[in-house]
């Protein structure tokens, strides 16, 4: 709005009171961004409250895991044992192959580099 009043415009809604080009109107409007700001800044604490909250009571955000623990040991098992390669085992549990490889480069050690090369 301070750019239009720079160029010697104004705003003037049609559908409500507000005409910047008065003194009454350039105060309504600020009126209305500051409480729009105040509004923005309440939701902001809410939110951050709400997480808060849950991350005490032991929630996480975030999807849920498409594999139980026991699916990733199992799919862990079948690809470092060389029974089946990444995508066999993607296609078995009906999951992408992506997933696959995420989940075998999440530990960190030696075998990292080996469950890679897999994918």
């Amino acid at each position: 709005m301070e750019r239009l009043a720079e160029a010697g415009a104004g705003f003037r809604s049609l559908t409500e009171a507000i005409d910047t080009t008065t003194p009454a109107g350039r105060m309504l409007l600020q009126m209305a961004g500051a409480f729009a700001a105040f509004e923005r800044a309440m939701l902001k604490e809410r939110t951050k409250a709400g997480l808060d909250s849950a991350r005490e009571e032991g929630r996480i955000g975030g999807r849920r895991p498409k594999l139980s623990p026991q699916q990733q040991a199992e799919i862990r098992t079948m690809v470092s044992k060389g029974d089946k390669t990444a995508a066999d085992a993607a296609r078995l549990s009906q999951i992408h192959p992506a997933t696959v490889c995420r989940l075998l480069a999440r530990p960190a050690s030696a075998k990292k580099a080996r469950y890679a090369e897999s994918c």
